[in-house]
């Protein structure tokens, strides 16, 4: 994962269309119980690492709304699996698609300590763009 939209969304789903992993879904279809977001699947999140910068936030018109969340990798499986922030997705045969499972790419450009504050995804693009 890398990426989480905050509860500033506005529900436009601009970036549902846009995610070339289809990590991002409705506040409709998300696996969480009281939904009020868009929401992004931690266990497709690829934080477009072939891209000059993530899809999502760049067709989102709020900022702020999309931050780095902790790298989807197995260093950070307990964070991800034991978190009432997002729902892992089950896979019939491989189980809980969890960081140990499925790891995913991530901008390494991006610090654990930028992570661990939340940073915008917009920051960061100003910064490194």
């Amino acid at each position: 994962m890398a990426v989480m939209i905050t509860d500033l969304c506005t529900n436009c789903e601009a970036c549902i269309d846009e995610c070339p992993a289809t990590a991002i879904v409705s506040v409709d279809n998300s696996p969480l119980e009281f939904a009020e977001h868009t929401y992004v699947k931690p266990e497709k999140c690829i934080e477009c690492v072939n891209s000059a910068v993530p899809k999502c936030a760049d067709i989102c018109p709020i900022e702020n709304c999309i931050l780095w969340d902790f790298p989807y990798i197995e260093e950070f499986n307990d964070y991800f699996v034991n978190n009432d922030n997002y729902v892992i997705r089950v896979h019939k045969k491989k189980g809980l698609m969890s960081p140990k499972v499925s790891p995913k790419p991530y901008r390494e450009n991006i610090t654990i300590d930028q992570r661990k504050e939340y940073i915008s995804v917009g920051k960061t693009l100003k910064l490194y763009n």
